[in-house]
């Protein structure tokens, strides 16, 4: 049996709210990762479960709260507005989180219904474990439940939950959301909660740290452009700590190569093209760099101490 180890609920309680998933009225497994459920020990997990109806035993779910720079502009206070994280379980490969998107609404949904339509969970299942299987960095997904209840969009669509595994959902902007609040305490827990999960073999230090982020990153976007993959919404919300690709929106592979490419409907100013995106994850870097300042003057205060 599957046993939880949940680190991320037992920090301080203004990193995340604890809310269950909705119950869904009629759940129906349409896709299981058999491969990544025994990996992770899970087999037995039914729809009740991968629906949110039911929660495993160990679970603590909770919704994370975060910032953001959207398209450029500033958000002070984002979150996990659709999507609900069961736990973390520790496996012999590592320690993952295990979440539901499209669990409904919480204190972070804004005037959004929480709610995911089949769609979009489909293609990010497909699109998250095609990623995984040609070697590059990714959440990956469990599972795909359909609720038998609708979603409104511009029209009604049968709802759906996806089953997300990911080695953590920290954020460029969970660090923004504690710098932009002055909360340096929390934000020294979250580095050292961040070091302890993602990055014990980086060099001491702020500096260190931060360059092992940055490394990372980098790898990550160099695959992305070797492969033509197009994010499509690469706001600091959407960009993991750990490296790996997160959200699949409004993503796409090229044809051909077309360097202002874009696939979001909504990126105007073509922010987001193929082309543009080692710019922009250097842009995103930057301003997760800028909530280390803080606590690098306290680092830097310290060894002066220490010198005199």
């Amino acid at each position: 049996m599957v046993k939880f180890d949940n680190t991320y609920s037992q920090l301080p309680e203004n990193f995340y709210s604890r809310i269950a998933p909705d119950e869904v009225s009629d759940p129906e497994i349409l896709i299981y990762n058999k491969e990544l459920s025994k990996k992770l020990n899970v087999e037995n997990w039914a729809e009740d479960i991968l629906s949110g109806n039911v929660l495993p035993e160990g679970a603590d779910p909770i919704a994370q709260v975060y910032a953001a720079h959207q398209f450029g502009s500033w958000v002070p206070r984002l979150g996990d507005g659709r999507a609900v994280l069961l736990g973390e379980i520790e496996t012999d490969l590592g320690r993952f989180d295990i979440q539901l998107k499209g669990a409904g609404r919480t204190p972070y949904s804004r005037n959004g219904d929480g709610k995911l339509w089949l769609g979009p969970a489909l293609r990010e299942y497909l699109i998250s474990e095609y990623m995984h299987r040609i070697g590059i960095p990714s959440t990956r997904s469990l599972s795909v439940c359909r609720t038998g209840e609708k979603v409104q969009r511009e029209k009604a669509f049968p709802g759906a939950i996806l089953a997300r595994v990911a080695s953590s959902h920290i954020r460029f902007g969970t660090f923004e959301y504690f710098t932009s609040q002055q909360d340096y305490k929390s934000l020294r827990l979250l580095v050292d909660y961040t070091r302890e999960r993602h990055y014990k073999t980086a060099p001491n230090g702020i500096i260190g740290l931060y360059s092992a982020m940055i490394k990372r990153t980098a790898k990550l976007i160099a695959h992305w452009m070797s492969v033509g993959f197009i994010h499509g919404v690469m706001n600091t919300d959407n960009m993991s700590i750990a490296g790996e690709t997160l959200d699949y929106g409004p993503c796409a592979f090229m044809d051909e190569y077309t360097a202002n490419a874009v696939f979001s409907s909504i990126d105007h100013q073509a922010r987001y093209a193929y082309g543009n995106q080692a710019q922009v994850a250097h842009w995103n870097l930057a301003q997760l760099g800028s909530c280390f300042v803080p606590l690098l003057a306290e680092e830097i205060g310290d060894e002066k101490l220490a010198i005199e």
